[in-house]
């Protein structure tokens, strides 16, 4: 993709002909190239059609409408997520927005969806996919998929989420379907394995590979589409998540400078916490920064810092407001996000002595987990502890680009991230020692450039605790 970068210092990613027109104009015209080649695919051309997207760019709505035009033209089809709830979130976008559809959900023999799934009259769970063959659409995760067996492969599939399905998982369902559409994010984190897979790496065929990695390394001919406009992120956090992470695939925000702003209705204490709240209300982003020191992973001091800020944005009546309506931030509309489990549970047990309800069933309460359980999901403001943070080294899995881009772009109107002074200089004095091998497609922008761009933009908006 070619591109003109601009060169005004405080703009971030890339200047287009595409930036003329709206971004709804330039939204509806990806949305229909992508739904003609789906649809009505020119005779002789490649079998499979590949969409990526950036955050919050309406990946699931692109899902649904494809759906529907496919079952519209007589088609009956399968569509592919990679866990029950992504499959659950699809099937009642599915069920909401096409009532006319019949609707199959293919779940375990142990498991049953969720209760919010059921209260539609046009879904029907089986464990048996003979149940759900006369139906227009049947949905499942990829591990309930391999082990179908079908007389006959459906002509039409949707893979959601494609970049989080591992390609032997893409091979053992492949039998199943003729045609795909596969709909992802590039910059979310890498497939996860639990077993060494350097004796693939470099070839063609790696299963730890992603699926559209590897669709792609053997289908050339395939072009990827891509979705131009962010739906979720602000003015403020698109040109930065734009540029760190997706530089070869530019997107823009939907909305603009003034149609997103959080107001307080408590004024502010003059403590550093409530300054990063008033810093991230007014510019999207705060950087609330604790001394320089190497600590444990779950660092005290920082973990208090986390909780003590979700507990003063409660505190202060916020309200968030958008170009759709203004709404109270109350406890579900914020999330913490750590890299680590054993942070997350102890970010969950520093808000719990604070009062602040966490992910409990009986009402709103705020959400805290690690990236790789954040993905896909969307909140109005979000805690983030730097995954560098504290650290006296700097490794792969804390360097990796999906994991920051992750916790760095979940919120649709600001991101507070919580770190200890030194991150620049740790990331100077540890350079990538991962040993390069013949073949791999080095991952660009590495995970040192993206937490340089994104520490550069932060101190902007620094406030020491």
């Amino acid at each position: 993709m070619t591109s003109t970068m601009t060169s005004d210092p405080h703009t971030f990613g890339p200047k287009s002909a595409a930036a003329a027109a709206s971004p709804g104009a330039a939204a509806d015209a990806a949305v229909a190239r992508i739904l003609e080649a789906t649809v009505r695919p020119a005779p002789g051309g490649p079998r499979g059609v590949v969409v990526d997207s950036p955050p919050g760019a309406g990946k699931s709505t692109l899902v649904v409408k494809a759906a529907k035009e496919l079952v519209g033209a007589g088609e009956r089809l399968m569509i592919v997520a990679q866990t029950n709830s992504q499959v659950d979130d699809l099937v009642g976008r599915l069920a909401e927005k096409g009532p006319e559809l019949s609707i199959g959900r293919l779940h375990a023999s142990d498991s049953r969806p969720s209760a919010e799934v059921l209260r539609h009259g046009n879904v029907t769970p089986s464990d048996k996919v003979g149940d759900l063959l006369e139906h227009d659409v049947v949905v499942s995760t990829a591990a309930k998929w391999q082990w179908v067996k079908a007389e006959a492969p459906w002509r039409h599939a949707i893979v959601d989420e494609a970049y989080q399905m591992r390609s032997d998982a893409l091979l053992a369902v492949a039998r199943l379907f003729e045609r795909a559409l596969f709909v992802g994010d590039p910059g979310q984190l890498d497939p996860f394995t639990v077993v060494g897979t350097d004796q693939w790496a470099g070839l063609s065929y790696d299963p730890s590979s992603s699926a559209v990695v590897t669709l792609l390394a053997h289908n050339p001919e395939i072009q990827p589409h891509r979705l131009p406009v962010s739906w979720r992120l602000p003015a403020t956090a698109a040109p930065l998540i734009s540029s760190a992470f997706y530089p070869y695939a530019p997107f823009r925000s939907g909305t603009g400078p003034e149609d997103r702003r959080l107001t307080a209705g408590v004024p502010a204490d003059g403590s550093a916490l409530d300054a990063a709240i008033d810093e991230a209300s007014e510019h999207g982003w705060a950087l609330l920064e604790l001394p320089a020191r190497h600590t444990v992973r779950t660092d005290p001091q920082a973990v208090a810092a986390v909780a003590g800020t979700v507990r003063r944005l409660l505190e202060r009546g916020l309200t968030a407001h958008s170009e759709q309506s203004g709404r109270p931030l109350t406890a579900d509309r914020i999330a913490v996000g750590t890299a680590h489990r054993d942070q997350a549970a102890a970010v969950r047990a520093a808000l719990t002595g604070l009062g602040v309800p966490v992910d409990s069933a009986a009402g709103p309460a705020v959400t805290v987990d690690t990236a790789n359980r954040l993905q896909g999901r969307e909140y109005d403001v979000t805690v983030v502890l730097h995954p560098l943070s504290g650290r006296p080294d700097a490794t792969a899995f804390h360097l990796e680009t999906g994991r920051l881009c992750v916790l760095a772009s979940r919120h649709r109107h600001a991101c507070i991230v919580v770190a200890r002074a030194g991150i620049a200089d740790l990331l100077d004095e540890h350079p990538a020692t991962e040993p390069v091998q013949l073949g791999v497609t080095v991952k660009f922008p590495d995970g040192w450039e993206a937490n340089h761009c994104v520490l550069q933009h932060l101190e902007e908006h620094r406030i020491r605790l």
